[in-house]
Order: structure tokens, then sequence, then C-alpha cells
């Protein structure tokens, strides 16, 4: 018998908690979307979406590579999403300075040598990932107290770098030549959020699969700037639009059967869409 809704959401609440697996996916969850809210932000601002969705796709030769070395599939992800952030960092600079049309190529290179990678390692491997459906579209099944205590340190160490670098990377974002002539480490800083980046995606796609990572990443931090202007609301609007979609997703999840990446999916996109038409009321 499938889990339904039932009329009191006091009971409901109730069914949700009473499985260890699901307080699990509760806890990684909110951590997850705490970590995709405010880096998320900052690349909708730096409008580095492409990056995200590129990123994401380096788990797949991480998971395939982790498999063929007989490691756990979490540690692939964070060695070539870092890796791949790198590349990308190192990669998209001319004359000491960000381009954006020599980040694009070496975004669409770095992506593409990632998918030939990821066919390599699975055909050395000779086998068959585990749950490959799951590494694609994401899961709250399965999440173990390990995930989630690697997922807490991921945050805490996300959070203390951006609280660190917070600042001056706005600036570096908002006009890079004027922060670059007030001796703000422009490139430093570019490096150090492009690895940020890549530990974030790694942890995200462990929840909400390759395929979406961009969605939980993007979609929070997009709605949130449209509703707002102002810098510490916006940032505190994102978080908890991440973690209202990551709930909603892993409730419905739950009592529906549908694919978690699907439900986190679609109620960002309809919030984006809500947001985004009250905008243009307003004007």
């Amino acid at each position: 018998m499938n889990p339904s809704f039932s009329a009191n959401p006091l009971t409901d609440l109730h069914q949700l908690l009473q499985y260890p697996f699901m307080v699990n996916a509760l806890e990684a969850g909110t951590i997850v979307a705490v970590i995709a809210a405010l880096v998320g932000w900052f690349v909708v601002l730096r409008r580095e979406s492409f990056v995200c969705h590129t990123l994401s796709v380096m788990s797949f030769p991480g998971a395939s590579g982790a498999a063929l070395a007989g490691l756990p599939l979490a540690s692939g992800y964070f060695v070539f999403a870092v890796g791949g952030a790198l590349a990308i960092a190192f990669g998209s600079r001319v004359s000491g300075r960000r381009s954006a049309m020599q980040e694009s190529a070496v975004v669409g290179t770095v992506g593409a040598v990632a998918l030939g990678l990821g066919f390599l390692f699975l055909s050395l491997y000779g086998g068959i990932l585990e749950s490959v459906e799951t590494l694609l579209f994401g899961s709250f099944v399965g999440i173990t107290r390990g995930q989630v205590e690697t997922l807490f340190i991921v945050a805490l160490l996300a959070g203390a770098v951006l609280a660190t670098v917070g600042r001056p990377l706005f600036y570096a974002s908002v006009d890079e030549q004027a922060a670059r002539a007030d001796g703000v480490p422009v490139r430093a800083l570019s490096i150090v959020f492009l690895v940020l980046l890549g530990m974030a995606v790694a942890a995200i796609a462990q929840i909400v699969g390759v395929l979406l990572t961009f969605a939980l990443l993007v979609a929070p931090a997009a709605t949130a700037q449209l509703l707002t202007d102002r810098l510490r609301l916006s940032l505190a609007l994102a978080v908890a639009l991440a973690v209202l979609e990551t709930w909603a997703a892993l409730t419905l999840s739950y009592f529906t059967n549908e694919a978690l990446g699907f439900c986190v999916t679609t109620i960002a996109l309809v919030l984006y869409a809500c947001a985004r038409a009250s905008r243009e009321l307003r004007r």
C-alpha cells in the first residue's frame, strides 16, 4: 500500500518523521538547499548558470571513475566537480581578465571531455553503475547518516568561505574593472568561487541528481532577485525558497512516488513563473 495524504497535516508530518530514511532525507535536503541558495545567488549575479550545468555533468565521470577505482561514488563527485571548476577558472581568463566568450568555449569543452571520460571509465569498469536513475534524477531513499554529516561539513566550509570573500566577491561580480583598480584580487576570487561552486554541485547532485542540479542552484536565487533588489533580503529569501522547495519536493515525492528531481524542478519553475509575473505586473 502506497502512502497517501490525509486530511490532517500533523498526521502526514508524523508519517514522514517516523522513518529514519526520511529524517536523513529532510536533514540532507535542508543542508543542500542552504548551500544551493547561497552559492546560487552569486551564480545568478555572475551569469554563470551554464557553468552549473557543466559541473553537474562532471558527476558522471566522477561516479564511473569512482566505481572503477572501487571508491564511494560521492568521492568521485567531489574530485571531478572541483577539477572541472579549476579547469574552467584557469581557462576562462584572457590577459588576466575574465572573458565571457572564452569562458563559454572552455565550459563547453570541459562538458564534452567529461562525457567522454565518463563513457571511457564505464566501459573499463565493465559493469553497471548502481542506481543510474538515482544518479540522473535524484532520490531520497538510502541517504545515510554519513552522507548527512559529509554534507554538513561541506555546508560549514561553504559558509565560512562565503563569509570571508562575500563582500569582495560581490564587488568583483558587479564591476570587475573597478574592483581590480581598488586592489581586489579578482582572479583569486574567481578561482575560489568556482571551486566552491564545484563542491556545492557535487553535494547537491547527491540529492536531486546530476541532470537537475542547476534547478535548485539557479531557480531559488533567480526568483529571489526578481522579488527584491535588497541584498540581504534577497539572500535570505533565496535560502527560504530553496528550503521550501526541497521540503515540498521531498513530501510530494514520498506521497506520490514521483522522482525527487521532477518535484524540485516543477515547484521551482512554478515559483519562478509567479515571481516573474508579479514583477511584470508591478511594472
